[in-house]
């Protein structure tokens, strides 16, 4: 079920579900997170109800998983509900990541000013995974002030991470402040920091293929390059 949901191939994961013999937290954790990963949110929802309908007690994963299918499916409310619950129902002490989860999912919601104060409230040390999720809130809703408060601590956590200076730039740009968005470029080439590369991924006859812009390394670049041209 991992496996499948992993490989983005559900209905696979679903079939080898459904195939057990027996169910346990474990088999229920695995469909739920494959659920989750592939933005099925609501699916995710739906069959933790069934799990709970069927007597079997969800656990600290379990919770990462609806947490995390609650945020890419936007379920803000529903978020919040499974979170509180967490600790009420089931006496379950909310792990950091119990707390990233939430974070993210009100970052993508626009609920920013929520959670920065949940990241300066929860009883953790606040993490580089936690102001750069909501430095990413803020490039998708474009809240620059907030923006900038949350690239800093990046900064101050990570000093050699080039991420938080290319997130500001491109909130900065995104508003048309071409300046200040150029003027963060330059600070972060000053400090010698770069974008790591982007790559792609290609799967052929079983096989997957990765390529970076400009590729001189794939065995077989002289026939790509020939059938791009042709």
């Amino acid at each position: 079920v991992n496996m499948y949901g992993k490989c983005g191939s559900l209905n696979d994961a679903r079939h080898a579900f459904d195939s057990m013999a027996q169910l346990d937290v474990v088999s229920w954790n695995g469909m739920i997170a494959a659920y989750s990963q592939n933005g099925h949110g609501k699916e995710a929802l739906d069959l933790f109800q069934q799990m709970q309908l069927k007597g079997i007690a969800p656990d600290m994963i379990t919770f990462i998983s609806i947490l995390s299918g609650c945020s890419h499916a936007g379920l803000v409310d529903d978020g919040c509900r499974f979170f509180l619950s967490m600790k009420r129902d089931y006496a379950i002490k909310p792990t950091v990541g119990h707390f990233l989860c939430l974070i993210d999912l009100l970052g993508r919601a626009g609920w920013l000013r929520e959670g920065e104060v949940l990241i300066q409230s929860m009883p953790y040390e606040p993490t580089y995974a936690a102001w750069m999720s909501l430095l990413g809130g803020c490039r998708t809703h474009f809240d620059v002030e907030r923006g900038k408060y949350a690239a800093e601590h990046v900064s101050e956590l990570d000093p050699d991470s080039a991420a938080p200076y290319i997130l500001l730039s491109g909130i900065y740009a995104a508003i048309g402040r071409w300046d200040d968005a150029e003027k963060v470029r330059k600070l972060m080439n000053g400090k010698g920091l770069k974008k790591p590369p982007g790559y792609s991924f290609i799967e052929v006859k079983n096989r997957v293929h990765k390529f970076l812009m400009g590729d001189e390394l794939h065995p077989q670049k002289v026939e790509i390059y020939a059938e791009l041209q042709r």
